[in-house]
């Protein structure tokens, strides 16, 4: 039975953002599409999005970066996710102020958390009841603490800041892993890849 996951990587478009905190998620995807020899994207002016679709085993995966600001990512999801019955076959891969920098957790049915783009997502599709992959990006701290930055401008300016050398070779370890659980939940399926991938950082 051909069965079909949508994934989403959630960032804000253009070549000044690239390499930044809040595109953790966009990469990741974007990894992902290079690593199984996804298609070459190409826009989708109803989603406003850059769309790749490839087969993983029985599944169909089509792979969504929206081209809006990360605040509008609902716009995206609407367009490939008809239904909230239909919200079970979504993926979105984002950054999170919540996780430290080299861990991550995928999760199912989770509030926002305060995110920008996840946000805008479950308002668009009137549900929370869909798959997450969230991607630490705060400095880390003692026995895996997280230093937050606080303050709107602090904040801002931190999420949107490139990654340190030493960083951006921390977050391709993680970005490696995330592409192993994507394989995982579109080959196989979301729930295995879930409990697999959180066991890998001992979440």
């Amino acid at each position: 039975m051909i069965q079909l996951m949508i994934i989403i990587g959630l960032g804000n478009p253009g070549a000044e953002y690239a390499g930044t905190r809040h595109n953790a998620g966009r990469e990741a995807v974007m990894r992902f599409a290079t690593a199984h020899e996804f298609p070459e994207w190409k826009l989708d002016k109803k989603s406003n999005a850059l769309v790749s679709k490839g087969k993983m085993g029985a599944t169909v995966t089509a792979l969504v970066v929206p081209e809006t600001d990360m605040n509008k990512s609902g716009t995206a999801a609407k367009v490939f996710v008809t239904s909230a019955k239909k919200a079970s076959q979504l993926i979105v891969v984002h950054d999170d102020l919540d996780l430290p920098l080299g861990r991550a957790k995928m999760s199912w049915d989770k509030s926002s958390g305060g995110h920008k783009g996840v946000e805008p997502v479950m308002r668009a599709l009137g549900t929370q009841a869909f798959w997450r992959i969230r991607i630490g990006i705060s400095k880390p701290g003692k026995n895996g603490s997280v230093k937050k930055p606080s303050g709107d401008d602090l904040l801002d300016n931190f999420i949107v800041a490139p990654f340190k050398p030493a960083e951006a070779l921390e977050m391709k370890k993680v970005h490696k892993q995330v592409v192993s659980c994507l394989e995982t939940a579109t080959s196989d399926n979301p729930g295995r890849a879930m409990s697999e991938f959180n066991a890998s950082f001992n979440v």
